[in-house]
């Protein structure tokens, strides 16, 4: 049975075509997924513990499985500590093992520094190390890794609740939306910094708690432009005549309204997911974000505040968070061109006549 591939509308092949024309935006979403993809493979490039070893002709892998030193013919039943030399001698002597190309991980001591810390960058530390002998590059690279993540789950679900209450006030208007309207004003007007320092201070945090925090608070940013687009589209023609033909609300508004109201909310996310990153990062440097020992890019520019004649700490945060955050805008800044309607009229009339005809039609 032949499966023909779905064809694109051509609206949709003309935003394609608008944001592959913005070189920028384009090489940024190349260059910030590559850096992503590596850092999602980051105990492969930064980690204290092997690869993959083999031990007396037995196969071992430590990134997956926690072995008991008495594997490697130690004395102690606990987790093996690869950096110990009595362990390296046993695995150089029986057999050998696969080491990433950073050994250290994020939360790594190095005790066999030589001088104080924090140390400048070498061979061993590619960036140096911090204040408390830990690899700077291992937790760059996770802290990257965390606070995508991180970003990008406050992202979603800041999405679901803004598009949800959004589309409720502005399809149903009247009373709903004023009622709902004076709610997010008192609900915006809650000060959040406080909110998270007194928590913080009743309960220890960790990346769930703050998530959940942070999150009841992320997605007032977009519920006023979801809430505007489904106001304008509620008094549509094709939507009134579903309608007049007694389609339930809630079909109506998946089927109808909420594609038009995508095209804003997916302009903002971008800016979105740069503004959750920046918060991160701020309540980080302020001591009330992830807990302490974290790979956290705000600790980062804490210690480099901290440790002024350590010029490498400060240099690397800013490094890192200034070339992740641009390459976010320049993609935002693409996928605004690709949904902006001027943008896509003016090129739509560099082709032909029935293509810009059905542009035109395609347009809200």
């Amino acid at each position: 049975m032949n499966r023909t591939r779905p064809r694109l509308s051509p609206i949709t092949r003309r935003r394609i075509q608008i944001f592959r024309g913005n070189r920028r935006a384009v090489w940024s979403l190349w260059l910030f997924g590559l850096l992503f993809l590596l850092s999602l493979g980051a105990e492969l490039i930064a980690n204290d513990k092997p690869i993959v070893m083999q031990y007396d002709g037995d196969w071992y892998a430590p990134l997956l499985i926690d072995y008991p030193e008495t594997t490697f013919d130690g004395f102690l039943p606990t987790t093996t500590d690869y950096r110990d030399p009595f362990v390296r001698y046993q695995i150089a002597e029986h057999g050998w093992a696969l080491w990433p190309p950073v050994p250290f991980s994020y939360q790594t001591l190095d005790r066999d520094i030589q001088g104080p810390v924090p140390s400048p960058p070498n061979r061993r530390h590619w960036l140096g190390t911090d204040d408390q002998g830990r690899d700077v590059f291992a937790r760059v690279l996770y802290g990257f890794r965390l606070s995508v993540a991180f970003a990008l789950a406050l992202t979603g679900g800041s999405i679901v609740l803004g598009v949800v209450i959004g589309g409720v006030q502005g399809y149903f208007g009247g009373k709903t939306d004023l009622i709902g309207q004076r709610l997010i004003e008192i609900w915006s007007g809650l000060p959040v910094l406080f909110l998270l320092i007194i928590l913080a201070s009743l309960v220890e945090p960790n990346v769930w708690w703050l998530l959940g925090i942070m999150l009841l608070f992320s997605w007032l940013g977009l519920v006023d432009i979801v809430r505007a687009e489904f106001l304008r589209a509620r008094n549509l023609e094709y939507v009134r005549a579903a309608r007049a033909m007694g389609l339930p609300p809630l079909l109506i508004m998946r089927r109808h309204v909420l594609p038009n109201a995508m095209v804003a909310t997916l302009t903002f996310i971008p800016f979105l997911f740069t503004g959750a990153i920046t918060t991160l990062t701020a309540l980080d440097f302020l001591g009330f974000g992830l807990p302490p020992g974290s790979p956290s890019l705000g600790e980062l520019v804490a210690q480099g505040k901290n440790n002024l004649q350590a010029p490498w700490l400060g240099i690397t945060a800013f490094l890192s968070l200034s070339i992740m955050l641009s390459l976010l805008v320049f993609i935002g800044e693409g996928l605004r061109d690709a949904f902006d309607p001027r943008h896509i009229l003016a090129a739509g009339r560099t082709g032909n006549g029935p293509a810009v005809t059905a542009i035109q039609e395609a347009l809200p």
